[in-house]
Parts: structure tokens; C-alpha cells; sequence
């Protein structure tokens, strides 16, 4: 892991005001973080353990002495003189310019993200789909070919089909199958001029399981072809992509890093310093930033993560058995059953299986829409990862963009409904489904 690293530096030279204390250079294509460690209460814990990380990694402390992450809401960042101004811009200085490009808070979130992946890199932006979309342009140019999983979030293969396509860059989506074939089904699909593997794992709402190492393995037999891992239903927590070969791993911070659905968030993180550059220069060009304030909220987040994703996991697991002798549930989609196809690859590849569990009723869309609506507690949301239990109908929801026959492909059927297990009492969450089926 790479730990506290970079995780405790402020910078150089200690201005006039604890504002200036603490302002790290600006992070560009041509200039490294050179920021020197001043008082911080990371300090002698580089080789912290993963819940240690969550609270400390990336934290500074000013002056002024304060306990929690301070909040620094400026848009700008003013210069001792035209000269340093000029110096900043021109790469001469270090320090921060613009919000847009660098702020202190975000730079803790993206430090903290970081240690828990065992990243060198990550760079914020102010969604799931802005990391993807900023990670896309960075590395694709016209004429490049993507393979992708046909089992995506509804969002992100709008964006392959529909967006990028615009650009030159053409996505072949292939399914998941089982283990011992699915090498060979994205072999087959790859070119000399495919320069990206995209995938989900587990898989969104399906919760399919997709080999990781085994896919860095293939798309490293391309020259310039990476793997991004899109990481969201696992979070560090359970899985660590990176350290099984992959290349870029995104993360929507809008879900279990956050933890509480208050606002909306995304980041790559990257070994890879010229990834870093690539996808910062679009983000910084782009401008989908993260906000300060949003930052913060994810380090709140962050604190607590491992516990959340353990109970999550705990009650995920009881409600998925006992989903699995209910009468009128005709299948049940988690990776911690033995019933599920990729079980024994769950099992190797993460620590644990999550809280997003999908499960299909007889009678089709009525059936679903009823028991849906039967709920009291659940929340009928589209987002997951929350504290509280969120339950929607992935085909006239998040899939509801995509045509009939890729909603077959990828098998999501009009009697699917997905579940997002959060941290109420199990016996009530299970009173709470069973009003529909009743």
C-alpha cells in the first residue's frame, strides 16, 4: 500500500498566514508535487492499516490547530506579488492558482482515496461519470477501439455508444461468461487498435464477476491498452484492482463513499503518472472539478467506510439466503450465495460481497412495480450505497436508456429489481420486501 507517502506534505516555504501554510503546488502536466512535511498528525504512520488511512491519510494541519479537515471554499488564491503571480502561472512556484485545477480539501480527499487503493494518483471531478468520461478523453483519440462489458451501469454504455462514438473511438461490448470462457470471448474482440478494457466488477445490477488479473493480463498483450476497473459497487474496502493489474480504477463517491447520499462525486485513481497527466489535463481543460465542500463530505465519508462496507456486507449476505426461499422470487443475483456463477472467483478476488443484491419476481413488470411500491421503508431511488435501504426497477430506471435488445443482452428483464441494503435493523428490512409478495 502505498500509504502516507505524499499523504502529509504541505508546502515548502511557509508564508505569512496559516492560509498559505498549507498550499501545496499545483498539480500539472509539468510539475510534480514538491510539497515538504510540516507538523501533521499523519506523520509515523506510513505503514498504517486500511482503517487508519481512512481517518488520517492526507490530513494537514494549520496554524490555527484545528482537529477536523478544514474546508477551503475560495475560488482563487491570491499572490504575494505580479511577480509570484506570474511565477505560479508559468510553472516557476508552486502553489495554488485556481480552484478549478487545485484546492487544499480536495487534494486530502484525493490523497486519502489514493492511500486506500494503494495509488500513487488520483485525480477528483465532480461525478462518477465525469471520471469516466475525463478518463476516456484523456486516453482515446479518434480511431481507437474499446472493448467494454455489456454489463454497465445504463449511464456509462450511453456514454460509449452514444458519445464517444461522435469522436471516432468505437466500443465492442462484450457479455460476461463464466471464468474459464471469458478470456477467450474478450480475446477474440480485441484489435491491434484497441487501447481500453472497461469493465464493472461485480457487474451493475446483475453483480456479475469479471477476472481481474486475468483481464490486465489480456489487455496487456495489446501495445498501450489499459484495463479500467470501474469500483464502486466494492470500494477499497473489498477490492483493490490495482494491486490484480488494472491500470485506472474510477470510483462514483456519490454512492458508498459518501455513504449517505448527500451529494455527488467521482475520481480515477492511477499508478501511472502520465494516466494522472492525461486525465487531470482534461479535467483541469473540462472543468467538471470536484467542489471543496463536496471533498469534505467525502473525507467524512471515508472515516468510516470500512465499517459501513463490513455491515453492509453482513446483512447483504442474510437478506440474499433468505431472498432465496422466498415463494415468488425466482432468482437471486450476489455474489455471496454459492448459487451465483462467479461465486469461487468473488470469494479469491474480494474481501467481501457487498450490499447490492438483484433478484427477479414472477409476473414481469406488474409484479415488480407492486412489490416496489409495497415497500414503506425502502427509499425508491436510483442510488445505492446509502445508510438507508434503496430499492428501484433497473429497466425503467438506470437501463431505461438503453434499447430492448440491450437490455436483453444484458440481461436485465422487466421482473428485476434491485436492492441496496443499508445499515436498518435486517428483520425490518426483511418485513419490507415481503409486503409485496404477500
Amino acid at each position: 500500500m502505498t500509504g502516507f507517502r505524499a499523504v502529509t506534505l504541505v508546502s515548502a516555504q511557509v508564508q505569512n498566514s496559516a492560509v498559505e501554510s498549507i498550499i501545496g503546488p499545483i498539480i500539472d502536466n509539468n510539475l510534480k508535487n514538491t510539497m515538504q512535511k510540516v507538523n501533521s498528525p499523519a506523520d509515523d504512520l506510513e505503514q498504517g492499516a486500511f482503517a487508519t488511512h481512512a481517518v488520517r491519510a492526507g490530513q494537514t494541519r494549520t496554524p490555527e490547530g484545528e482537529h477536523s479537515d478544514p474546508i477551503f471554499t475560495t475560488s482563487s488564491y491570491v499572490f504575494d506579488s505580479a511577480a509570484q503571480a506570474k511565477a505560479r502561472f508559468a510553472h516557476e512556484e508552486p502553489g495554488n492558482i485556481y480552484s478549478r485545477f487545485t484546492n487544499p480539501t480536495v487534494r486530502t480527499f484525493e490523497q486519502r482515496l489514493a492511500a486506500l487503493e494503494g495509488a500513487d494518483h488520483c485525480v477528483a471531478t465532480a461525478s462518477g461519470m465525469a471520471a469516466i468520461l475525463s478518463t476516456c478523453l484523456g486516453l482515446l483519440r479518434a480511431g481507437d477501439h474499446v472493448v467494454a462489458s455489456r454489463n454497465l451501469f445504463g449511464t456509462t454504455v450511453n456514454l460509449f455508444t452514444n458519445i464517444l462514438s461522435r469522436f471516432g473511438v468505437e466500443t465492442t461490448f462484450v457479455p460476461i461468461l463464466a471464468p474459464a470462457r471469458n478470456v477467450g470471448v474478450w480475446a477474440e474482440a480485441m484489435r491491434s487498435e484497441t487501447r481500453l478494457l472497461f469493465l464493472e466488477t461485480p457487474s451493475n445490477p446483475l453483480t456479475e464477476i469479471v477476472d481481474i488479473r486475468a483481464m490486465a493480463d489480456l489487455a496487456h498483450t495489446v501495445p498501450d491498452c489499459l484495463l479500467v476497473v470501474d469500483n464502486a459497487m466494492c470500494t477499497p474496502v473489498l477490492q483493490q484492482p490495482l494491486a490484480l493489474g488494472a491500470d485506472v480504477v474510477i470510483h462514483s463517491g456519490t454512492k458508498y463513499l459518501d455513504g449517505q447520499g448527500r451529494c455527488i462525486g467521482g475520481a480515477a485513481v492511477t499508478n501511472s503518472e502520465p494516466v494522472r497527466e492525461a486525465v487531470f489535463g482534461v479535467l483541469r481543460t473540462g472543468g467538471a472539478s470536484m467542489s471543496p465542500f463536496n471533498a469534505w463530505v467525502f473525507l467524512k465519508g471515508l472515516e468510516t467506510l470500512p465499517l459501513r462496507m463490513r455491515a453492509h456486507s453482513k446483512a447483504a449476505l442474510e437478506i440474499a439466503l433468505w431472498l432465496e426461499n422466498l415463494p415468488g422470487v425466482t432468482r437471486v443475483y450476489y455474489p455471496g450465495l454459492a448459487s451465483h456463477p462467479q461465486h469461487a472467483l468473488a470469494a479469491r478476488q474480494q474481501s467481501g460481497f457487498g450490499g447490492i443484491i438483484a433478484f427477479e419476481v414472477a409476473g414481469g413488470r406488474e409484479a415488480a412495480w407492486r412489490l416496489i411500491d409495497a415497500t414503506r421503508m425502502f427509499s425508491i431511488t436510483a442510488n445505492f450505497g446509502d445508510t438507508k435501504s434503496t430499492i428501484t426497477h433497473p429497466a425503467t430506471t438506470t437501463h431505461s436508456r438503453l434499447t430492448p435488445e440491450q437490455r436483453a443482452d444484458a440481461g436485465i428483464g422487466e421482473g428485476l429489481i434491485r436492492i441496496s441494503v443499508g445499515l436498518e435493523d435486517v428483520a425490518d428490512i426483511k418485513a419490507d420486501l415481503e409486503r409485496g409478495l404477500r
